[in-house]
């Protein structure tokens, strides 16, 4: 028997619209509502609502053996709000059956763990505070943004009281362990670490429509064969993928949904058991501790930071926005606060991705622009009118203090 851990990440950034050097110091709005409607309502009718339905009849129909766990951005969770608020009420169905458990994330889906250990602590708090009024449970499990994890996330993390954090189960981290078992961290011995299996998981979320892939079509059946091939020392295994898998990145055509709606049965046959994060580190004992002193994730073959942070475009504007953080603490202007939150999504770093130049794969896909050097021009134009903003505010807000200030000091004379 093997317990299966199956995870889901939800995640929309606010894309931000053509913003000219021509309009740096005019004021204007950053991101493209039209753009950001029109893909969510897309996402939406392809994935989340009819995904969602199929996975609360799929937990009905096995009498709550079937069990998922999501982590949804706060980004993402203000889209719905925003833009198709009965996206959350199927979120929340899915809660309300008890089966299903929301994970802990960077609020803005941020790389802010690489950067600023405050920010850091300020986004999970909120995010947690969303999950829990969404959902009626505080998350106890965390997800950081691209599963991006070493030791000293470990240690944030676990000050913070999570007890559970997924990563990838990296083979240049592992070595000869396997991603199959629990381990506690190096760095904080509490803390729980989950692996994700990622040539399973990627055979369902990059693989399955893929007609020149030896395996295709694979069906339920099938991958059921191949996890439970697994040695018996493996005691778990971790499916963890973007849930846009499921009718966006492969469309219902391909027969994607059929494969999840039979995956449960065929797993179920085998003697196997759906775990939540938080219930597969309470039945499963860590069989050893593993330190990762070096950031791992889940972009591409490489498993590294390279995605986001891995040329001279994507470094200088990562260090441009973060050196704004002071400033942005500073202004208690909640309009500026939250476009930094949003201008912080690693998306608009992955989009400056010089990877795709050379592998022209899945970098490229996600991109709306036409290359690497576009994204880096249209968001640092962002970034400046920005920071412009940014320093007019602070400096009414010193001028409006030195007059209160002189007012007072006049009044006591």
């Amino acid at each position: 028997m093997k317990h299966v851990c199956l995870y889901f990440q939800v995640h929309q950034p606010f894309r931000l619209r053509n913003f000219s050097f021509m309009e740096i110091g005019k004021g204007h709005a950053y991101f493209d509502e039209d753009i950001n409607y029109d893909i969510l309502q897309k996402v939406a009718r392809n994935c989340y609502l009819p995904a969602n339905q199929l996975l609360l009849q799929l937990i009905k129909a096995h009498h709550g053996r079937f069990r998922v766990s999501f982590s949804i951005s706060g980004t993402a969770l203000d889209q719905f709000e925003q833009y198709l608020p009965e996206v959350t009420d199927s979120f929340r169905a899915l809660a309300d059956t008890g089966c299903v458990e929301f994970l802990a994330e960077t609020y803005g889906h941020s790389l802010a763990a690489l950067k600023s250990r405050e920010e850091f602590s300020r986004q999970v708090k909120a995010h947690a505070d969303k999950i829990t009024g969404l959902f009626g449970k505080r998350p106890v499990a965390f997800r950081n943004t691209e599963l991006i994890y070493n030791d000293a996330i470990g240690e944030m993390a676990a000050r913070l009281g999570f007890t559970t954090i997924l990563t990838e189960g990296a083979s240049q981290v592992l070595h000869w362990k396997s991603p199959h078992n629990v381990y506690a961290s190096a760095a904080s011995p509490d803390l729980r670490l989950l692996l994700k299996d990622f040539r399973l998981s990627d055979d369902i979320a990059f693989r399955f429509s893929d007609r020149n892939w030896p395996e295709w079509p694979l069906t339920a059946a099938r991958f059921a064969h191949w996890l439970n091939a697994k040695p018996p020392g493996d005691e778990i295994v971790n499916l963890f993928m973007d849930y846009e898998t499921f009718g966006e990145h492969h469309a219902q055509g391909t027969g994607i949904f059929a494969f999840l709606a039979d995956l449960p049965g065929q797993l179920d046959a085998h003697g196997n058991r759906f775990v939540t994060p938080s219930e597969a580190v309470e039945l499963l004992p860590p069989v050893a501790t593993l330190s990762m002193p070096q950031p791992v994730s889940w972009a591409d073959e490489a498993r590294d930071l390279s995605a986001w942070l891995g040329n001279d475009l994507q470094q200088d504007a990562f260090d441009s926005l973060y050196a704004l953080e002071k400033k942005v603490r500073a202004c208690n202007h909640a309009q500026l606060q939250q476009e930094w939150l949003y201008l912080q999504s690693s998306d608009h770093f992955y989009y400056m991705s010089t990877k795709a130049l050379a592998d022209g794969s899945v970098h490229s896909y996600f991109s709306p622009y036409n290359n690497p050097f576009d994204a880096f021009v249209n968001y640092m134009n962002v970034l400046t009118d920005f920071s412009l903003r940014l320093d007019r505010w602070l400096e009414r807000k010193k001028t409006v203090n030195d007059e209160r200030h002189t007012l007072q000091a006049g009044l006591h004379l």
